[in-house]
């Protein structure tokens, strides 16, 4: 039976049951949070609220999230750990680094970054470390990575952002492990992760395109779900440049045209997030994890989507990225 890995340890693929395809439990910045913790509070605090939101969220029925949080996004494994002790859900973490345009700094100067200068070419070693997150595990935790994660947004295919793009697929090729990639549709950059990607030899069908109904284009969608690629309908409550309603219709629309099976469901939620100032989240009061079971659903299948088809972006999509990981 094909396995994926969890914070708790490896789990069938087929006990995944329903899953969000991407939520955050933390996502923070890292140095600031090291050097201005006032605003975080207390830890104990933090993680029980993280746990009662988690909890909620298996109440209704949710078995597994997946967490993309990686190098740019705050990631702190042990925080984790501590949390899903305490919680009955699968929380998948995820190895990458997140960027628009360039690489970290610790990067600069290390890897390909040096061959005009060595006259030679040198090891890019982001893939060593995010190989070593897979099957190793994650800063001696022993939590062993169960996808990759790189971004590109409306910026476009900049250098950094194809040096990681480059690395993940590096990484996927030496471990099986999929990936999630951010994605901007507004301005059609899945085509540019099709490009890479498949310069790269990756299985399209290994690959969700995060962030797909940030757009109500959906003859591009189409274009990209008859290509291989799985569409992360995963921003569900964040309205600010959207509806609600353009949202699940984009969905709608994409399972009368056959494309259920391509698609994932989620909300890109957190149980805390440092990027915003207090109060924006106000304006935002539907997202949080259980939207997508309160408001969604519902709405989805009062214009048309079954429950066949529901069962597929919820619990057959998933499974079937994550099978063949090894």
């Amino acid at each position: 039976m094909p396995q994926v890995q969890t914070v708790q340890g490896p789990v069938d693929t087929a006990e995944l049951g329903t899953t969000l395809m991407h939520e955050h439990v933390f996502v923070l910045s890292a140095d600031v949070q090291q050097n201005h913790p006032e605003e975080w509070g207390s830890e104990d605090d933090r993680v029980a609220d993280a746990v009662a939101k988690l909890t909620k969220l298996a109440g209704v029925g949710v078995r597994t999230i997946v967490d993309p949080t990686v190098i740019g996004l705050g990631r702190y494994v042990p925080r984790i750990q501590r949390i899903a002790e305490q919680v009955d859900l699968n929380i998948v973490v995820a190895t990458g680094c997140y960027t628009y345009d360039d690489v970290p700094f610790f990067f600069h100067h290390r890897g390909p970054a040096l061959n005009e200068a060595l006259g030679t070419e040198v090891p890019d070693p982001m893939v060593d470390m995010f190989v070593g997150d897979i099957t190793d595990g994650i800063a001696g935790t022993g939590v062993r990575a169960g996808l990759l994660k790189c971004a590109i947004d409306r910026q476009g295919l900049t250098a950094g952002v194809e040096r990681v793009m480059r690395a993940v697929a590096g990484a996927h090729r030496a471990t099986g492990t999929p990936i999630t990639v951010h994605t901007h549709p507004g301005t059609r950059q899945g085509l540019a992760v099709q490009q890479v990607l498949a310069d790269e030899g990756v299985d399209p069908r290994r690959v969700v395109l995060g962030h797909s109904g940030d757009t109500t284009d959906v003859d591009h969608l189409s274009e990209l779900a008859e290509a291989g690629f799985v569409l992360g309908m995963d921003r569900f409550g964040i309205n600010l440049e959207t509806t609600f309603e353009a949202r699940a219709d984009t969905v709608v629309e994409m399972c009368r045209r056959g494309h259920a099976g391509q698609m994932v469901l989620s909300q890109d939620a957190s149980c805390y997030i440092d990027w915003l100032a207090p109060g924006v989240m106000d304006l935002l009061p539907q997202w949080h994890y259980t939207h997508i079971h309160e408001d969604v659903l519902p709405y989805l299948r009062e214009h048309g989507v079954t429950d066949e088809q529901i069962t597929t972006m919820l619990v057959d999509v998933p499974r079937r990225y994550f099978e063949g990981a090894r």
